[in-house]
């Protein structure tokens, strides 16, 4: 009896599963993950399996990573400060180098060697990587806030242009980009720039289906005190009424701008989910219901199926 009940769960999943995947087959997802979920290779194999599912099903993956809580440790072991401001790293000379050898070196590296013995054929690459992302430095500008004077990030890059076709054929040739967000000016002068800021500029230029950012919070939170104020949905206007009532943590502002700068351009669909709960990526793509926050443009084209309970804001 116990065998015809589990027969009849893996039926009913695969029912219900079934549109979602006639929907984003050869369909493009851009992932950002940050350095947290890299942390243990128990995470980073949970994440990669639900990326493996997807990428079997003929959707198409570009995951860009970022590295922060190690090189955030990386630097106080050497004895170099870490500064952040509205919730953005300063790259001084010193974070700079040590910024290379967390995502090119370490993060990158080990989510390729993870992707080998899962069996998704991976390749790593950078910003720097046949112009995929053209940049210059930024130079200082206001804080909203703070009146000591224009804020010099150090080598931090802003982005220029995006060179999509440089994934376009990766992901023709069935291969899984995984991109560190570095990158370089003109004159070779490599650049950091937020992972989330490059993982918008990529999904927005290739036209992605979904932007899905996978983070340690549940999603947006009406109450960052509170895990259990998540908002299931929101519109780019609510997102600015939380923006400006002060109720995003530092971590959470440069992602609501890259969201905004993403859906602005084009992509319909962003989702910020947690890696904390498990399957939230497989939960988020094949499930109305979801488990963390869905934003879009305007909330009024969002249809009755999508509007899972829950709050909007």
């Amino acid at each position: 009896m116990q065998n015809t009940d589990n027969r009849d769960i893996v039926v009913a999943a695969l029912k219900h599963a079934a549109p979602y995947i006639r929907m984003f087959k050869h369909k493009t997802f851009v992932l950002k993950a940050g350095g947290e979920l890299f942390a243990t290779p128990e995470s980073t194999r949970h994440f990669l399996e639900q990326l493996s599912i997807l990428h079997e099903l003929g959707i198409r993956i570009v995951l860009v990573h970022g590295g922060g809580p190690q090189s955030t440790e990386l630097a106080a072991s050497l004895g170099v400060e870490s500064q952040f401001i509205d919730g953005r790293r300063v790259t001084s000379q010193a974070s700079l180098e040590i910024a290379t050898m967390v995502l090119n070196g370490q993060i990158n590296t080990r989510i390729l060697a993870a992707c080998r013995d899962i069996q998704i054929p991976a390749v790593g690459i950078s910003g720097v990587d046949a112009g995929l992302i053209r940049a210059h430095k930024r130079p200082p500008v206001n804080v909203e806030g703070r009146d000591t004077g224009p804020v010099d990030y150090g080598f931090v890059g802003d982005i220029d242009s995006v060179d999509a076709d440089v994934l376009r054929t990766q992901l023709a040739s069935g291969l899984v980009p995984v991109i560190s967000p570095l990158s370089a000016d003109e004159s070779g002068t490599l650049l950091n720039i937020n992972a989330d800021t490059v993982a918008a500029a990529l999904a927005a230029a290739l036209s992605a289906e979904k932007l899905i950012l996978v983070t340690g919070a549940p999603g947006i939170l009406e109450d960052r005190q509170d895990p259990g104020s998540l908002i299931s949905y929101i519109d780019l206007a609510g997102l600015q009424r939380l923006r400006e009532a002060g109720l995003l943590a530092e971590g959470m502002l440069p992602k609501a701008t890259a969201i905004a700068a993403a859906i602005r351009d084009g992509v319909e669909r962003v989702h910020v989910i947690s890696h904390k709960l498990p399957d939230s990526l497989l939960l988020e793509v094949f499930t109305n219901e979801g488990n963390g926050t869905l934003v879009v443009e305007n909330i009024d084209t969002l249809s009755p199926a999508e509007q899972a309970p829950g709050s909007a804001a």
